[in-house]
């Protein structure tokens, strides 16, 4: 119950701030084309702006969808599968999604920001470090590897159920 909740404000959380980014990304790119043709001198650090606006809206987005289990899926098996089997089978693909988003997001993403910070990088136009742009990543890579244990958990709950359902048949 209580991961239920956790999940249900991490979604609403989730969902908010990529409306917001959005919607920023939005008024970004409207002052920039105002600006650019409209008052004849383009805002330097919109362009910029907008550029890091997307990546973060891409990666939090992939959590929320993850999240929703929505995302890109080819389930063509799971489609002819029902009861434990499919469970199974969710299971291990929520354990691949764990893995990817442990090692790929979640670790990958903490090298890339200590690099960056380490190296001192920083943004052309915004003059912020890069370091700050990138950590979404890892952020992203937790969501992600919430979500997937979360799954775990409610397809263990469904495979204990039926379990106990075909004993008491």
């Amino acid at each position: 119950m209580i991961l239920k909740k956790i999940k249900n404000s991490i979604d609403t959380v989730l969902k908010w701030i990529v409306i917001i980014i959005m919607a920023g990304m939005t008024i970004n790119v409207l002052w920039q084309v105002f600006s650019r043709f409209i008052l004849e001198t383009p805002s330097s650090f919109t362009e910029e702006l907008a550029r890091y606006m997307l990546v973060w809206l891409g990666i939090l987005g992939a959590s929320y969808v993850a999240g929703q289990k929505m995302h890109l899926a080819i389930d063509l098996l799971s489609t002819k599968l029902e009861g434990k089997s499919k469970s199974i089978l969710e299971i291990a693909i929520q354990l691949f999604v764990f893995v990817f988003a442990f090692f790929v997001m979640f670790i990958g993403g903490i090298r890339l920001i200590t690099i960056t910070f380490t190296l001192n990088q920083i943004s052309a136009a915004l003059q912020i470090q890069l370091g700050y742009i990138y950590l979404v990543v890892p952020l992203s890579g937790l969501l992600m590897m919430y979500y997937s244990f979360y799954f775990v958990y409610e397809e263990v709950k469904k495979i204990k159920l039926i379990s106990s359902t075909n004993i008491q048949a």
